[in-house]
C-alpha cells in the first residue's frame, strides 16, 4: 500500500515539478501518507484481532459446557433410577435444573476419581448447582434419602401394608384399596388360570407383592409402591422360567405352583424344609386326592376375618374346618382358592423343583423348625410324639 503511494507520488513529480520543491512538498504529504498508513494497519489490526477473539469464543464454547457456579440454590429431591448410566444422570438432573447440561456433568463425573460409583436413590440436592459440587453431593451418603422398606419371605398382604404404611405414612387402607385390582397393578391375567378346575382369587394381589428390601422413591402413591413390588415378582420369576417349568414338568398352572409355594413358605422351618413341604402338597392335592390339611390355611382365614393366628395346637376344630373359609384345607379336597403369602425366591424355587419322595405327612419336630416327613399315617403319629416330647405343642 505504501510502496504504491510513493508510485503515485513520483509520476506526478515527473510532470514538469521542481525536484527541488518535491522535498518540501514531500515532508507534508509524507506525514499525511504515514498517517493514512498507519490508520489503514491499526484497522487492518483490528479486524484480525477481532476475528481472532470471535473465533477462540466460538471455539471455547464448542470445547466448554455450559455450567452453573457455586453450591446450588433452592432445595429440590432428586430420584436417580437403578441401573442409570452417568448421562441418563445427567439428563434427570438437567431436567429437574441441578445442573445445567449433561455434558458438564458428565465431565465433572469423569474428573472425579469416584464418579463411577454414584448410586440409585433419592437425593436432597439444590438447584442450579455447579455440575462438581453435584457429583460431589451425589457421592455423600448423607445426601441420600434411606427409606429402605424391608418385607419379609412369608408375609401376607395385610402385613406388608401395614409395613409400607409405617415407613412411608400412607393409610393402610389406600393399600388396601390399590391392590382390589391386581391386574391394574400389573399382574398378567394370565396368572390366573387354572388346570385344577377350580376357581381363583382374581380380586387378591396375594403371593404377588414381592418379598424384598426396597427403597421407594417417596413421591410414589399406594398403587405405584404396590406396582414396583409385581414387577419385582415378574422379574425374579421371569428370571427363574418359573411358568414354563411348572407347566412343562409338573403338569399345573403357574398360579397353583405360586399357591404351593405360599403354602411350603408358611409351613416350613427351615430352607432345607422347602421344596419337600412343597412335594407333600403335590402329592396330597394330585396323587392322592386327599385334603391338605393345613393349618396355616386357617391362620390365614383368621387373618383375612381381623384376628390373631394361632399355633397349630390351639386352633379349634371349628376354626380348622370353618365351612365359610374358601382357604379350608381341612376337609376341601385339592389346593385352596389362592396363596396365603408372598413367598420368597427359595419357596418359589422349592414349588418349581419339588423334592423327590412320595411323602404325605409331615410335622415339625424341634423348635430349630426341622421337620420329618412320612408317607405313613402310623409313623406320623410317631412323630408327633417325638415333636411333644421336644417341647412342641401338640399334644
Amino acid at each position: 500500500m505504501i510502496d504504491e503511494l510513493d508510485l503515485a507520488f513520483d509520476e506526478h513529480a515527473e510532470h514538469g515539478r521542481p525536484r527541488h520543491r518535491r522535498g518540501a512538498r514531500a515532508g507534508k504529504k509524507g506525514s499525511g501518507k504515514s498517517g493514512i498508513a498507519f490508520l489503514m494497519a491499526f484497522i487492518l489490526l483490528a479486524l484480525l484481532g477481532g476475528g481472532v477473539f470471535f473465533g477462540y469464543t466460538k471455539v471455547k464454547g464448542y470445547f466448554t459446557a455450559a455450567d452453573y457456579d457455586g453450591p446450588g440454590t433452592d432445595p429440590i429431591q432428586v430420584t436417580i433410577a437403578k441401573d442409570a448410566t452417568l448421562t441418563d444422570i445427567g439428563n434427570t438432573l438437567v431436567d429437574s435444573d441441578v445442573v445445567k447440561s449433561t455434558k458438564a456433568f458428565t465431565n465433572a463425573a469423569g474428573e472425579n476419581p469416584r464418579g463411577k460409583n454414584i448410586q440409585s436413590g433419592t437425593y436432597n440436592m439444590k438447584k442450579q448447582m455447579s455440575a462438581a459440587n453435584a457429583v460431589t453431593l451425589l457421592l455423600d451418603p448423607k445426601a441420600r434419602i434411606t427409606a429402605g422398606v424391608t418385607i419379609p419371605e412369608g408375609s401376607t398382604s395385610l402385613q406388608a401394608y401395614a409395613i409400607l404404611s409405617k415407613a412411608t405414612k400412607i393409610p393402610v387402607n389406600d393399600f388396601k384399596a390399590a391392590a382390589k385390582d391386581p391386574i391394574a397393578l400389573g399382574v398378567p391375567d394370565y396368572w390366573f388360570n387354572r388346570r385344577d378346575g377350580k376357581p381363583a382369587a382374581k380380586t387378591s394381589i396375594e403371593g404377588f407383592l414381592f418379598p424384598d428390601t426396597y427403597e421407594f422413591d417417596p413421591k410414589l402413591d399406594a398403587k405405584q409402591i404396590l406396582s414396583v413390588m409385581v414387577k419385582r415378582f415378574l422379574t425374579v420369576t421371569g428370571d427363574l422360567t418359573f411358568a414354563d417349568n411348572v407347566q412343562n414338568n409338573l403338569a399345573v398352572s403357574p398360579y397353583e405352583a405360586l399357591i404351593v409355594a405360599s403354602l411350603a413358605q408358611a409351613e416350613s422351618g427351615t430352607k432345607a424344609d422347602l421344596p419337600k413341604v412343597s412335594r407333600v402338597a403335590y402329592n396330597r392335592a394330585y396323587k392322592a386326592k386327599m385334603p391338605l390339611q393345613f393349618d396355616v390355611t386357617a391362620n390365614y382365614w383368621l387373618e383375612l376375618n381381623g384376628k390373631d393366628a394361632k399355633h397349630s395346637g390351639k386352633l379349634t376344630p371349628q376354626e380348622l374346618d370353618d365351612p365359610k373359609n374358601p382357604y379350608n384345607t381341612k376337609s376341601k379336597l385339592g389346593l385352596p382358592l389362592g396363596p396365603i403369602d408372598s413367598p420368597g425366591q427359595s419357596a418359589l424355587e422349592g414349588a418349581m423343583t419339588p423334592a423327590a419322595g412320595n411323602w404325605l405327612y409331615f410335622v415339625a419336630i424341634d423348635k430349630k423348625g426341622n421337620s420329618a416327613f412320612t408317607d405313613s399315617l402310623a409313623q406320623h403319629d410317631k412323630n408327633i410324639q417325638i415333636a411333644c416330647r421336644n417341647g412342641i405343642p401338640l399334644c
